[in-house]
């Protein structure tokens, strides 16, 4: 029965590392899909790179002068709404991650604290 503790202590270690392999690879793993999957949605109803493609394009395929101004006037506000929507994504996945990550550090940090 002499390797009882030596076994407790490989599985203590081994359970650790798996534990912050878990959190931080495979918890970034889903982080960033979740990240890419958002902007995928977003870019779906507001096609930012197709709005640029027709950019003086005359909207509704009015010809005139009014209809082509409109057309600058729609896509430009369309990409810029664009463009806010996907700022606050990024800011939001940022904040989420960064949070994500120091969540062990503070666990650790106020239990030494507490002791």
């Amino acid at each position: 029965m002499d390797f009882a503790p030596a076994y407790l202590i490989q599985r203590f270690f081994y359970r650790l590392v798996d534990f912050f392999h878990h959190w931080y690879v495979d918890g970034s793993r889903v982080i960033g899909h979740r990240f890419v999957t958002a902007l995928e949605e977003a870019d779906r109803s507001l096609a930012i790179k197709i709005t640029l493609r027709y950019f003086f394009q005359p909207l509704y395929r009015d010809y005139s002068i009014i209809g082509r101004i409109l057309g600058v006037i729609f896509r430009t506000g369309r990409i810029l709404i664009g463009l806010v929507v996907y700022s606050v994504i990024i800011a939001l996945f940022l904040v989420l991650y960064l949070a994500w990550l120091l969540v062990p550090p503070l666990i650790v940090f106020y239990a030494t604290r507490g002791l």
